[in-house]
């Protein structure tokens, strides 16, 4: 089977990896020392339902401990929450995160798709999906949002979302709404409905987190989520493996969620080099849009890549660096491509490749680098939503 994500650095030989959105500080340092201590008890079965790290959660993020349950990495529990639910109609956005797709197949449900639009710039308007809901006359009983969202880095205001989860509540949707990334957010409170999930009435709410994206943890591997509906947790308990939380997982767990100031210094890295890569990928003459996460979601519309699969993809793999080609999400093709943000001294060298990439395969442009187009005269509409350098290439006519 073909490998579906980004980090496949496995099956290929890559000395730079720009297509898992992982934290660029790495793993931090007291996790490590968590680590090696936690190593002296693996002699035993770990707490199968992670009171101390449940503790920790429910304290960090100010819930009761019976609202959090955690998971062998998100993945884990968005299967997990699918199963309690049993839906036989779900809605997806799309483009988004693969899972949905494959845990909503895995039990046998019917999914219809709400389309973003590139001319929107692929930010999901949520009065236009109300409306679209409404329309339809199909009796959704599930709904996933990912915010932001994953491939395009957009996030949905809280008061939106807020909104938007009142409406499922009256039209009877179970919402899975997926923060995995809010953390690398600048203000990630104005986006995240935790606070709202605790109204009594969203009991049809289950929020979704990770230690995965945020603390550099993805080989360990632990998720956790947020639900105020205690039927609903009691039978994701039920339908969960034992033990399916290691104890490294767990202790790496509790140590990263007192590193404060490591997020605060990510969120700033973050910020500072989202926006170098965006400016640099623009003066390329690639149609960036303008993602709020640790990752850059753009196109490649470069004469050659509109007539080869996948090209910018293979030509990078080529000089052994990997990114993340959507061609595997719905509405998307081998054009559109995501990479993460890393540090200044990667990010330069990544553009520095990238460059030679470009003047191997040019619009047809004699002076390519300062041509802002590389279209072949083609034209791409630019909406307010997606601001970049695209032009007709004048130097060629």
């Amino acid at each position: 089977m073909e490998y579906q994500h980004g980090g496949d650095i496995y099956t290929n030989s890559v000395t730079m990896d720009y297509s898992a959105n992982i934290n660029p500080l790495g793993l931090p340092q007291k996790v490590k020392e968590a680590l090696h201590e936690a190593v002296e008890h693996c002699s035993c079965y770990p707490d199968s339902r992670c009171l101390a790290l449940k503790k920790a959660l429910a304290e960090f993020h100010q819930v009761p401990s019976e609202a959090v349950i955690c998971g062998n990495g998100a993945a884990d529990l968005i299967f997990q929450i699918v199963q309690a639910v049993k839906p036989d109609h779900a809605l997806l956005i799309a483009p988004s995160f693969l899972e949905y797709r494959q845990a909503l197949l895995a039990s046998s449900c019917e999914i219809t798709y709400f389309d973003l639009d590139e001319k929107e710039g692929f930010r999901l308007e949520v009065k236009k999906l109300e409306k679209w809901i409404e329309e339809s006359k199909i009796h959704f009983q599930m709904i996933f949002l990912c915010n932001p969202n994953n491939p395009t880095g957009f996030a949905a205001k809280r008061e939106d979302l807020a909104g938007f989860l009142d409406f499922c509540r009256e039209k009877g949707i179970f919402c899975v709404v997926d923060e995995c990334f809010n953390e690398f957010l600048q203000d990630p409170e104005r986006y995240s409905i935790l606070e709202d999930l605790q109204k009594e009435e969203y009991g049809h709410v289950f929020l979704l987190k990770a230690f995965t994206k945020i603390y550099a943890m993805a080989g360990l591997r632990l998720g956790y989520g947020i639900c105020f509906n205690r039927k609903m947790l009691d039978r994701m308990e039920e339908l969960r493996q034992p033990w399916s939380v290691s104890t490294l997982a767990q202790a790496a767990g509790i140590a990263a969620l007192k590193e404060t100031d490591y997020v605060e210094q990510t969120r700033a890295l973050i910020a500072s080099e989202r926006e170098f890569l965006k400016q640099k990928l623009l003066e390329l003459g690639f149609f960036v849009f303008d993602s709020m996460a640790n990752y850059i979601f753009f196109r490649d519309m470069r004469g050659a890549a509109l007539e080869e699969e996948n090209l910018l993809y293979r030509q990078l793999l080529g000089r052994k660096v990997l990114i993340r080609s959507c061609a595997n999400y719905r509405g998307l093709d081998g054009t559109y491509y995501r990479i993460c943000v890393k540090q200044r001294k990667e990010n330069e060298e990544f553009i520095s490749i990238l460059e030679s990439v470009c003047r191997e395969t040019p619009c047809g442009c004699p002076n390519m680098l300062k041509c802002k187009g590389n279209l072949h005269g083609n034209t791409l509409q630019v909406s307010q939503y997606a601001p970049s350098a695209w032009a007709i290439c004048k130097e060629k006519e």
